[in-house]
């Protein structure tokens, strides 16, 4: 039988007596960290194996960790019943369906999306919610896409299916230091006509759906530096006549999105960047009035209603089975009603209160670090405190002599000592660029030099490593902070930087 969430914590002391003693100033810093002991004693219990292996997890931008209930959850139902194909009406079939319906249902109630406003389409990832979009947005000469340079290459790459179309693209680089964008270079590049001027006209709420003037995609947080973009954009971009896809991954991990507040167009989502399990299982949250502006390009098993061989023809199937291809991850879909049941009995308040503190900390000890001639250990990249930012932390280490420390030494010295950070691009090019302030110059330079490896691409760049990045999440505490604090102090402290028997980067 399940038990509950506050039983699976269980007594209220017995969680936190090992806990290490709170470093001197922390709570006069973060006060708030004390309303989230529930946390404490779910990290004893649910996630009790990171304790007993010694793992200090700081890649919660990566994924999240998956409590021992989500995976108890499902073996029981796995184990209980016969699960088969939904496309079927026998009653395994029906049994999938069933569960499947049910988990839409919990992904609205999760978002607060209204079901005749929304729909909840699953899909592999969000990077298959992004290509879902690009693929089947109807770009053309006369439409326009427009990009922050701070976006994940799931949704860069929209950009290729928009040029196919001859459709326009226009990237608004970072304004400040702390790689945001300014809200007026926001609304200029909305604003900016594109080709054929005399076609453009801004849509009211209730002009035709191809008077649309493109689409307008940017992650409400940033997976490489933790900036949370404002959401107001939404709200501009369709006062412009814009479509927006909000890349929500990052974001929805520990902080609330409230789809009756903020109307982005398309939502990406990966669940298991949220709680862990399942993984394979993503979801692109839409508006059932932007999903009519879409045109798929192709028709599959489970989108197609009906399909001729021999006339050529097909009607695609109806709602959210028409956007939804082959045969959906039934025995794993089903695990998301556990997880969000997971997460809201938690509370993602509690959660953005402790990711919001460790995030903090982590920051303030990592800028005070320094070798014993004084020079800083770390370079952080972004924001330095924790106004609009999620737990995601950028930064590169450096020697006493500023040097940045070559990344792959690092990631071979966490992985040795149980520590798992993030090393590399992390999938955001613009970002890195903007973080190295590397210019068109330095790319056309780079490109003139015709590199056929990653590393001869850095090296025509002028780039002597790639970032790193910790982040913290729903199972975190301040022992893993401290720990890696620790480990960084005493292996990097007056240590020189050398790149030398490294092995070659393979890729971003």
């Amino acid at each position: 039988m399940t038990t509950t969430l506050h039983q699976r914590s269980g007594p209220r002391g017995s969680a936190v007596e090992d806990r290490p003693a709170v470093p001197p100033g922390f709570l006069s810093a973060c006060p708030g960290y004390r309303s989230t002991a529930l946390l404490d004693r779910l990290r004893a219990t649910e996630y009790s194996y990171l304790d007993a292996s010694g793992h200090v997890y700081l890649d919660y931008g990566g994924a999240g960790l998956p409590a021992q209930a989500q995976v108890t959850a499902h073996a029981e139902r796995i184990g209980g019943r016969c699960f088969g194909n939904p496309h079927s009406q026998n009653p395994a079939s029906a049994a999938s369906t069933d569960l499947i319906e049910r988990a839409r249902i919990a992904v609205l109630a999760h978002f607060n999306a209204p079901p005749e406003e929304y729909a909840a389409i699953f899909t592999p990832n969000a990077t298959g919610a992004c290509r879902l979009i690009g693929e089947a947005y109807p770009f053309g000469p006369r439409s326009r896409l427009v990009l922050t340079w701070d976006n994940h290459n799931s949704v860069n790459g929209i950009r290729e299916f928009a040029r196919s179309h001859g459709a326009t693209t226009r990237y608004v680089p970072f304004s400040s230091p702390e790689l945001r964008v300014d809200d007026d270079a926001i609304g200029q590049a909305l604003a900016q006509p594109g080709p054929r001027r005399a076609a453009w006209r801004v849509a009211a709420p209730s002009a035709p759906a191809d008077r649309r003037r493109g689409l307008f995609a940017y992650p409400a947080q940033s997976n490489f530096s933790g900036v949370q973009h404002p959401l107001a954009w939404i709200q501009t971009a369709h006062e412009h006549g814009y479509d927006v896809l909000l890349d929500a991954a990052a974001y929805v991990p520990s902080n609330r999105l409230d789809l009756s507040l903020v109307k982005p167009d398309f939502v990406a989502v990966s669940w298991y960047k949220v709680f862990g399990y399942p993984t394979g299982v993503g979801c692109l949250i839409a508006r059932r009035e932007a999903l009519g502006r879409l045109r798929r390009p192709w028709f599959a098993g489970g989108s197609v209603h009906i399909a001729g061989v021999q006339a050529g023809w097909h009607t695609l199937a109806a709602d959210e089975a028409r956007f939804e291809d082959g045969t959906v991850s039934f025995l794993q879909i089903p695990d998301l009603e556990a997880g969000l049941s997971w997460v809201n009995g938690i509370g993602i308040d509690l959660i953005h209160q402790r990711v919001t503190c460790l995030t903090g900390w982590l920051l303030d000890r990592l800028a005070a670090l320094r070798h014993g001639n004084g020079a800083p250990m770390a370079r952080i990249y972004g924001p330095a405190d924790t106004r609009d930012r999620g737990g995601a932390v950028a930064f590169n280490l450096l020697d006493p002599r500023g040097r940045i420390i070559d990344e792959r030494a690092v990631a071979q010295a966490t992985a040795a000592a149980g520590i798992s950070i993030r090393t590399g691009c992390f999938c955001n090019p613009g970002a890195t660029e903007g973080a190295f302030n590397l210019t068109k110059a330095d790319w056309h330079r780079a490109l003139r030099g015709r590199a056929r490896t990653m590393d001869q691409h850095l090296d025509l760049l002028g780039l002597p490593s790639l970032p790193l990045r910790a982040s913290v999440g729903l199972a975190s505490n301040l022992d893993d902070v401290e720990r890696f604090l620790a480990f960084l102090e005493l292996t990097y402290t007056d240590r020189v930087a050398s790149s030398g028997g490294l092995s070659p980067r393979r890729g971003c």
